[in-house]
């Protein structure tokens, strides 16, 4: 299969292009129906002869080229209409039939806050040109009215809030909200590629419009990605801050599969400069070693590493709910563990050749000890909460 995509070097188009380049060399194994052997990239650099090489020798045409912010706003017609009838008209001269999918907006709904919009009219415009299209020369037409989108790669201070908020956060720049409430309906360019994979699949998912809401509908004039999420600017920003101070409460906010707080924080981090790619934790120093807290959760407690120098003990405590993983990743030592009021000891020896968890038991008096005399022992630990100074639930006591 030969693929034709306009607008390569835009948003969508460029993480559209690189995800197919995954399919096409054997990277994605998920979607083995796609085969491809030719990805055609065509944006504004190239010619006319090469939107007419490309229509002749296309299987699937992805239109994703338009214009949003044209310096005119009589340009919404001649970007979102004009350069559409040329492919379509290229596409006639060599009699290709081949299923073509339109970029288009939930604006072109003209419904509630989109009204009757330039931007929107040339949309639809658009539209209708493809369904005639469609029932002229019978190609199977596929056209996807796009919410707002987000994700890696969008351009912040063109088109996007909340790319502005992400690249403005995580520099420290200011940004402005005018009314929080405001929702909005988001769909993560990551959704998007998916849907486009259906596409290519002929398992696309189609819809008719309420309003700017989609129906599914199996014969369903439009098409749409079934995975949006709305929330409002206020939430959006108190995320982006949570995300922004991270490296310094360490505390990882919740981000369950799938969920928007997931996808936001993949795209905030994209957008984060060198400086802030790599962050300072604090070491715990002494003549023993180094203790250092590496990140909290939001729920699911706390993760640190703990370095031994040779010949160490470290711990000699017990805690009444708190249990924690001691993993040894580097070194070899001995976990010992007596449960308070007893005399048993259980022992056991760990080593960074041989990786395992073990588990320090509440209300057991716990140590680890450094058995080399020229290697540190390197642990990583898990405890089922954050570490409270002022309930530390830690009480010393030899094992």
């Amino acid at each position: 299969m030969n693929i034709l995509v306009t607008g390569s070097a835009g948003f969508v188009g460029r993480n559209l292009v690189e995800n197919l380049k995954n399919i096409r060399d054997g990277k994605n194994r998920t979607r083995p129906k796609i085969q491809i052997e030719d990805i055609y990239e065509y944006d504004r650099g190239n010619t006319a002869e090469d939107l007419n090489r490309y229509c002749r020798e296309c299987n699937f045409v992805f239109n994703l080229a338009g214009v949003n912010r044209p310096d005119n706003s009589e340009d919404f017609r001649v970007g979102n209409f004009g350069f559409a009838s040329e492919l379509l008209d290229t596409l006639k001269i060599h009699h290709n039939t081949c299923p073509v999918m339109l970029a288009s907006s939930i604006q072109a709904t003209l419904e509630g806050r989109f009204g009757n919009s330039k931007y929107g009219r040339s949309k639809k415009d658009g539209e209708e040109l493809f369904f005639r299209y469609e029932k002229e020369t019978g190609s199977h037409v596929l056209v996807y009215r796009f919410p707002n989108l987000a994700g890696k790669w969008i351009r912040p201070n063109y088109n996007s809030a909340i790319g502005t908020f992400c690249h403005n956060i995580a520099n420290d720049m200011p940004i402005t909200v005018n009314d929080p409430s405001i929702e909005l309906d988001i769909l993560f360019i990551d959704d998007l590629v998916e849907e486009m994979f259906n596409a290519l699949e002929g398992n696309e998912h189609r819809c008719e419009y309420k309003g700017v809401e989609p129906i599914l509908c199996e014969n369903g004039r439009y098409c749409f990605a079934t995975v949006t999420h709305k929330v409002t600017l206020g939430y959006i920003v108190k995320c982006l801050h949570e995300f922004s101070n991270q490296p310094k409460t360490f505390i990882m906010p919740e981000i369950p599969p799938g969920s928007f707080e997931k996808k936001l924080y993949s795209m905030y981090l994209s957008y984060l400069p060198k400086d802030k790619v790599a962050f300072d934790l604090k070491m715990n120093k002494d003549d023993r070693g180094s203790f250092t807290e590496l990140l909290r959760t939001a729920n699911c407690g706390q993760f640190s590493v703990n370095i031994s120098k040779p010949g160490i003990t470290k711990g000699q405590h017990w805690h009444n709910s708190k249990w924690e993983f001691f993993i040894v990743i580097s070194g070899e030592g001995l976990i010992q563990e007596r449960k308070i009021g007893t005399d048993k000891i259980y022992e056991f020896k760990v080593s960074g050749d041989k990786i395992q968890a073990v588990h320090i038991l509440p209300g057991y008096t716990h140590n680890i000890i450094n058995l080399s005399e020229k290697e540190n022992l390197i642990t990583v630990i898990w405890a089922n909460e954050q570490f409270e100074p002022n309930r530390p639930d830690t009480f010393w006591e030899l094992v």
